[in-house]
């Protein structure tokens, strides 16, 4: 029987101020403007910040009648879906080959390694670039192919190019913890089932992708958060949100009608929103997703 081994302190404050500087930065960085939120959205300011005014609710009730701010709903949700889904599927194969691969294995990972160090703004960039209707390289390929490209007018064009982006820009990420998880498990494992007849894709499906789960929840829950938070500069970079308001997916929106339409209170509530779907989600996901993760 194994016997739990526990540190004990010999002094009260020491385990305090060992994990004080921690909770600093979450106090500060975290749970102080959550709370400015909370508090920003129930005032009512105008564009100059001259006249503050307590309004309550009247910010969540302006919200839900706003047909743009439902609709960036469905525009985050489909969003958020194809960049966690491509995202990890992406990553799980350039994995699963560079796993394989013997000669020039370090080159093919370094090189699949440094999109992560690219900036967000950067990436949202390089793609609008490339894929520019005029001068795009991509675009003119596209063009040359009889597809005409035109992300500037077309919604689904540009839903796709920020996608692309958001991807290409995770997608490091992701391929480390894949790569990480597949060289712990056990090569016995996987031999014994290749002598047995099993073929390379029931053994990846019947043996390496269910040790892959702790791994995969995780990065699930990582790129939920990452497409509803972290994507705002690839959206801004790109396509500003539009055309109309097709990419104006929820956290762009805040920035937007904060400091462009300068209705703070309005985004101060939408930050609030987006908060609470954050959290509810991130909890759905250890409530019910976690329980087919095999440990």
């Amino acid at each position: 029987m194994a016997v739990e081994k526990r540190v004990l302190f010999k002094s009260w404050w020491l385990p305090w101020a060992l994990i004080a500087p921690q909770m600093a930065i979450i106090l500060v960085f975290f749970f102080w403007p959550a709370g400015q939120a909370l508090y920003q959205s129930a005032l009512q300011q105008d564009a100059f910040g001259t006249k503050v005014e307590f309004v309550g609710w009247q910010n969540f009730e302006r919200l839900w009648a706003d047909e743009t701010y439902l609709a960036s709903f469905k525009t985050t949700a489909v969003f958020s879906i194809l960049v966690a889904v491509s995202g990890l599927s992406i990553a799980l194969l350039l994995a699963v080959m560079a796993d394989r691969v013997v000669r020039g294995a370090s080159i093919y990972k370094t090189l699949l390694i440094w999109p992560y160090a690219v900036a967000p703004a950067v990436a949202g960039v390089l793609w609008l670039f490339m894929f520019a209707p005029s001068v795009g390289i991509v675009s003119y390929a596209l063009r040359a192919m009889g597809f005409e490209w035109n992300h500037l007018l077309n919604g689904t064009h540009a839903m796709a190019l920020i996608v692309m982006a958001a991807v290409w820009k995770q997608i490091s990420y992701n391929f480390l913890f894949f790569l990480a998880g597949l060289q712990s498990i056990p090569k016995s494992l996987i031999e014994a089932a290749a002598i047995d007849g099993a073929r390379a894709w029931r053994r990846f499906w019947s043996i390496v992708f269910p040790l892959l789960s702790p791994t995969t929840f995780f990065l699930l829950v990582i790129n939920i958060i990452y497409a509803f938070f972290e994507t705002f500069a690839i959206v801004d970079a790109a396509t500003n949100g539009g055309p109309g308001k097709d990419t104006a997916i929820l956290v762009y929106k805040v920035y937007y009608d904060g400091f462009k339409a300068l209705d703070m209170g309005g985004s101060a509530a939408q930050s609030v929103v987006l908060m609470a779907i954050v959290i509810a989600l991130t909890v759905v996901q250890f409530r019910y997703v976690e329980k087919k993760v095999q440990y």
